[in-house]
This record gives structure tokens, sequence and C-alpha cells, in this order.
């Protein structure tokens, strides 16, 4: 799952680079063209994350041997593609308890990602966080 992405600390280097926040919405697009697509399969309303401007879906499975979330998460809009790319290479294949305990707010605000998106994108993005992050918990205690 989602192996040609970039890895956070790559994604932090290259929003270093731009001084504009044009440059760095280019680029949180051209991470979103890297996203590999969700199967037609997974698109149902199950999987769709409630509060997001844009169609998002996520699927989740939990691999006990190597104890990580493997998240696949897929939206119908360019820029949230983007913005789910970031969110893959913080959270993909991460413990439960790593995810639960990860400033991800922290990160938005060092990209300088909230202060740039619309209020319904920026709900969006929290939605989807909130989920991946219940997700965690859930699957934490399931395997205490």
């Amino acid at each position: 799952m989602a192996a040609g992405l970039m890895n956070l600390a790559d994604i932090k280097e290259t929003f270093g680079f731009f001084d504009s926040w044009e440059d760095k919405y280019r680029f949180v697009i051209d991470l979103g063209k890297e996203l590999p697509d969700l199967a037609d399969t997974h698109k149902i309303s199950e999987n769709l994350i409630r509060g997001c401007q844009s169609q998002v879906w996520l699927v989740a499975s939990y691999d006990k041997t190597q104890q990580q979330l493997e998240l696949a998460i897929d939206s119908d809009a360019h820029i949230v593609r983007g913005l789910i790319s970031i969110v893959l290479a913080a959270y993909n294949r991460q413990s439960p308890d790593y995810i639960s305990q990860f400033d991800i707010e922290a990160l938005f605000e060092e990209l300088a990602l909230i202060q740039h998106l619309s209020l319904t994108r920026g709900n969006g993005l929290r939605a989807m966080v909130a989920r991946i992050q219940q997700l965690a918990a859930s699957i934490g205690e399931a395997n205490l």
C-alpha cells in the first residue's frame, strides 16, 4: 500500500524549499497525483468520512504481526488527495500508540496548512484525522 509515496521528512524538507503558498499548494496537488487510487469496491458509504467537503474514503486494516495500522485513503478532489498523502506519511504503517500520540496539529502548523485551507477543507482534514485516531484507539484497546 502506498509504497511510492514520500515520507514525512521528505515532505517537510520539500515544503521548506517553497516561499509562496501557491508553490506549496502545487506541491500538495502533486503529492496527490502520486496517491494510489482506492478500488471502486471500497468507495462505499461505510468507508466515507463524514465532515469532509469532498468525498473521502478510508479503509484500514491492522497487521497484528507488525502491530501497525495500514491505511488506504482516497478522494475525488485533487487538493484533498495531496492532504491525504501528508496524513498517510504521518500515520500509515504506524502503531496505534504512535498514531494516538503523534501531534498532527503541530505538523499542520509546521507546514502552514490549516491557515491556507478553507474552513470546510480544514474541518474535513480534521475529520479524517479524527477518524484515523478513533480507529487507532479502538485497535489499541482491543489489543491490550
